[in-house]
């Protein structure tokens, strides 16, 4: 029992996130002019807490929609179902799509004909 403590102590957590990066992001507050060590691993520790919670619910939206990836529309309503989240996260998400979420998408390799202005060609014609 006290050799599992030992190897336990002896451990050195280390955060997900880059901590140069992490300093950075946080220096973007004009009010912070120093951040310590400790801080900024809680920093990190918590924003990592915070995605996994985000994606955790974002994947039960997918599943809900019988879909195996995870969509921004997916992210946006895991937001909306949860109040705290909504209220400082809704804002900053981009605007769903006008398509609906069971849809898949629309065929984009069909191409628009431009109109050519009077007396011009395509470049196809010469090769054609």
């Amino acid at each position: 029992m006290a050799d599992e403590e030992e190897i336990h102590s002896s451990e050195t957590l280390k955060p997900s996130f880059p901590t140069g990066r992490v300093k950075k992001i946080v220096k973007f507050d004009k009010d912070i002019t120093r951040i310590t060590s400790e801080a900024l691993f809680l920093v990190s520790g918590a924003t990592e807490l915070f995605l996994h919670f985000l994606t955790e619910k974002s994947a039960e939206i997918a599943v809900e929609k019988k879909r195996k990836n995870i969509k921004v529309d997916y992210l946006r309503l895991a937001v909306k179902r949860h109040q705290p989240t909504r209220d400082f996260l809704l804002d900053s998400l981009p605007m769903p799509s006008s398509q609906p979420l069971d849809e898949p998408p629309a065929d984009r390799t069909v191409k628009r004909k431009s109109v050519l202005p009077p007396n011009t060609r395509r470049i196809d014609s010469f090769f054609w």
